[in-house]
């Protein structure tokens, strides 16, 4: 019988001062948003009223401490996803919402990071930051193509590099009339 064998003991619910030591300790660790907290204290309390009313009580003693800010983590985020990652607005939007940040604050935050931007710079810096290559082919130009929309392109952006990279227009054409085949 190994250790992975072994029933796990299950854990005594956190009392809210050690709740709150454990979410500070948390935090210390890593910056995070109020969901991603409590989803975290949420494993660590007992289930039903009683545990979600010691979660209210230590993240609101958290936030007076100004330890938990959401506002504050989406404004860190969006700046280090887009002048270290070179992150398109898309890209950076997903990363927040999956945090569990709120639209309202999320389309905010973005719109004061990406309002003088320049999109295709952006795009530039994401290149030469990754070491993409020219496209040789019609394949490496459409792999391309697909790298910068994940990495949150517009694809009026996208052209707009791969035409510098890419002066046939009809081997453009073709790639768009490609990519959309592929994505149905």
């Amino acid at each position: 019988m190994g250790l992975s064998d072994r029933p796990k003991k299950p854990r005594e619910p956190l009392t809210e001062a050690a709740l709150f030591d454990y979410a500070t300790a948390s935090l210390g660790r890593r910056a995070q948003t109020v969901a991603e907290l409590k989803r975290k204290l949420r494993t660590r309390v007992e289930a039903g009223e009683a545990g979600e009313q010691k979660i209210v009580a230590v993240v609101a003693k958290l936030k007076e401490y100004r330890f938990l800010n959401d506002a504050s983590f989406a404004a860190d985020y969006t700046k280090l996803r887009q002048e270290n990652s070179k992150l398109g607005r898309r890209r950076v939007q997903q990363g927040l919402m999956q945090k569990g940040v709120h639209p309202e604050l999320v389309a905010s935050t973005l719109e004061a990071a990406y309002e003088n931007v320049n999109e295709e710079q952006l795009a530039r810096a994401y290149i030469e930051r990754k070491r993409m290559t020219q496209p040789r082919d019609k394949k490496e130009a459409a792999r391309t193509m697909r790298r910068l929309i994940a990495a949150g392109f517009t694809p009026p952006t996208v052209f707009k590099v791969l035409r510098s990279w890419i002066p046939d227009e009809a081997a453009l054409e073709e790639l768009d009339a490609a990519d959309a085949d592929e994505t149905q």
